[in-house]
């Protein structure tokens, strides 16, 4: 239901929808977790639903991070892997040598924050959180 671009039409990957564990949105997508670990997208490819570029990536996922353009996936070696708007958090690049041992990912609308057992990382839009330079040594005795 609801408008089919912006997620409401699941049809193209009903197949794929076996043994969803869990469903998380963005501002128009979609990403269930399924039994087996691995990951499903569909709605607006510029909300997140375009997980081509990371799908050989998304297997052994145990948690699924959403803000409105962008999807983070916790795996269950502490790595993490990020689609969906770059400005949003969807390329974590810059930061992906950090995101190594973590425990927790968590969204604001346009950022992401994953705490890590050397301190919290941040990225995606600075004034949305995605900068947490200034405050590196507090967070880093988290």
């Amino acid at each position: 239901w609801g408008d089919g671009w912006r997620g409401g039409d699941s049809s193209s990957v009903q197949k794929q929808l076996k043994g969803v564990q869990e469903i998380h949105a963005s501002s128009g997508a979609f990403a269930a977790i399924l039994a087996d670990e691995t990951v499903v997208t569909w709605g607006d490819p510029d909300s997140g639903a375009d997980s081509r570029r990371v799908q050989s990536e998304l297997h052994h996922v145990q948690q699924i991070a959403a803000n409105k353009g962008a999807f983070a996936a916790l795996r269950t070696d502490g790595s993490v892997v990020t689609w969906g708007d770059p400005e949003y958090g969807g390329d974590s690049s810059e930061v992906q040598d950090q995101l190594r041992h973590v425990q927790q990912v968590e969204a604001t609308d346009c950022a992401f924050a994953a705490v890590a057992n050397h301190g919290v990382v941040a990225w995606g839009l600075p004034h949305s959180g995605g900068d947490c330079r200034k405050i590196q040594k507090q967070v880093m005795s988290f």
